[in-house]
């Protein structure tokens, strides 16, 4: 089959969060089982450049139809860690892609919709036509619209497209000028509630709702997480929209890039380890320790590492914190929040615990320490609000870490609990709370702290029963195949 992924990002040329993991992990799993997959990207100006090799013009006069004119693009081909990549080089005043930074501009909704456009027409021109296109999040939504609306009529009618929503909370709400400049037009054909109309702003059009409507399939990255945007308030007012078209609705638990995260092989790491020999984990353990200046003692290590905000239940992580130290436990955080309040905030408890032997904040992302404290620590707490999949807790399995964690999105279909799962005893792996405050997670923790410190052999089962569990992208891959498979028939 061949498959062309169009995305506002792909790890790790172009990586902001978990979008570019799975653009680059499902892609390499896609062509592994021996399929042709292209990837269709903008090209920033700030991108890894040393991720790319054999960067060169392949195509150099796109003309993409923008309001009543063209603008002039070159395409570029490279090979990002063997993967196929095409990178969009508009040479326009718009600079719409050489801003030093990959999203954060008043005009996203129309740099991300050009993008698309160019993508399309750069297909349309050099006869590219694929079995399945497939578009990810609010940036690329537009790829059905266009395709059913403007370019099935110019030779491409035969290709379909699965669309990936990411993130529910982002969905690319934008004026009628972007119908303008892609050569939509028709603000009142679009701006219909069963088409692109924004079902709370009605001088608006939602691309996302653009997405779900358009395309031959519409996916989101986990299976739990579908339910919810369904059944609750997590749709965040596409709830409707998604019951309509549920038929072609469903969700496909992400991956993991075994090659990224294997104890067994880590650059990152001191001691090499696996599931039938744990003694490099205790190893990097006391490494760990011994980078962090935390004591060297007999007691349970618990860790986060990620973003530090309200999606990620930042109340929690804090409490989190301190119930580790008050219960004879020592706590590691690694992370930073885009939000200055927060930020500023860790910064004070940072100083505020700085003589701490059991405590180290390090307000921040350090790849290397990531890695050393996955490897490091006894447990991971990831008390999210919402968690459409995550990847903290699939991470922290594979390096024999046993997540703590909140009932929500694919949390739900990877952590099963060590004492309420409905689960065989060898497939439960961590801890579980529901409601997410003081009580919920202190009943998950003093579970977890218990048994480490009474029932260490208990403990360890949870920890292989993680490390035997497989996150990689063999299932999702051909899910997806499964999916690609039902849309071309």
């Amino acid at each position: 089959m061949y498959i062309v992924m169009i995305s506002s990002e792909c790890a790790p040329v172009a990586k902001v969060g978990g979008l570019a993991d799975v653009v680059s992990g499902l892609s390499r799993e896609l062509e592994i089982r021996g399929n042709a997959v292209e990837i269709i990207l903008p090209k920033y100006d700030c991108m890894r450049y040393d991720q790319i090799w054999g960067l060169q013009v392949t195509y150099q006069d796109l003309w993409v139809p923008w309001f009543n004119g063209a603008i002039h693009c070159s395409v570029w081909f490279g090979f990002v860690h063997g993967r196929k990549c095409f990178f969009i080089d508009p040479h326009s005043g718009d600079n719409f892609f050489n801003r030093g930074a990959y999203y954060g501009f008043t005009d996203e909704a129309l740099r991300m919709a050009f993008f698309t456009k160019a993508a399309l027409e750069f297909m349309l021109k050099t006869n590219k036509r694929p079995d399945v296109i497939h578009s990810h999040d609010w940036q690329t939504a537009l790829t059905p619209v266009l395709l059913f609306e403007i370019y099935k009529y110019h030779g491409m009618a035969n290709q379909r497209v699965c669309h990936t929503i990411h993130n529910f909370k982002h969905q690319g709400v934008a004026g009628e000028n972007i119908l303008w400049a892609t050569g939509l037009g028709r603000p009142d054909y679009y701006y219909a509630k069963d088409r692109l109309g924004d079902d709370f702003n009605h001088q608006a059009i939602n691309f996302t709702k653009g997405g779900i409507v358009y395309s031959n399939f519409v996916t989101t990255v986990s299976p739990h997480h579908a339910w919810e945007v369904l059944n609750t308030d997590m749709g965040y007012g596409l709830g409707h929209t998604l019951y309509l078209h549920r038929n072609k609705f469903g969700g496909v638990l992400n991956g993991l890039d075994y090659d990224t995260w294997n104890p067994e092989i880590d650059r990152y790491i001191p001691h090499h380890y696996n599931v039938n020999d744990l003694e490099g984990k205790y190893r990097d353990k006391e490494a760990l320790r011994h980078r962090l200046l935390l004591r060297q003692e007999y007691k349970p290590l618990i860790a986060y590492v990620g973003r530090l905000d309200y999606q990620k239940g930042v109340h929690l992580i804090r409490h989190a914190l301190f119930y580790s130290i008050w219960n004879g436990a020592q706590f590691v955080l690694l992370g930073s929040s885009p939000e200055g309040g927060i930020n500023d905030y860790f910064w004070h408890l940072k100083h505020y615990l700085n003589d701490n032997p059991d405590c180290h904040l390090e307000i921040g992302f350090d790849e290397e320490l990531a890695h050393l404290i996955y490897a490091g620590a006894d447990m991971i707490v990831a008390p999210s609000m919402f968690e459409p999949c995550g990847l903290i807790q699939m991470i922290a399995m594979r390096y024999g870490t046993v997540p703590i964690v909140r009932a929500v999105g694919g949390f739900v279909d990877t952590v099963f609990d060590k004492d309420y799962s409905d689960r065989p005893e060898e497939e439960r792996n961590g801890f579980v709370f529901n409601n997410p405050d003081y009580q919920g997670i202190e009943s998950a923790m003093s579970r977890a702290i218990g048994l480490w410190n009474l029932y260490p052999l208990e403990f360890k089962k949870l920890v292989l029963n993680g490390m035997r569990h497989d996150f990689s992208w063999n299932r999702p891959g051909q899910d997806y195949l499964n999916i690609y498979e039902y849309i071309r028939a």
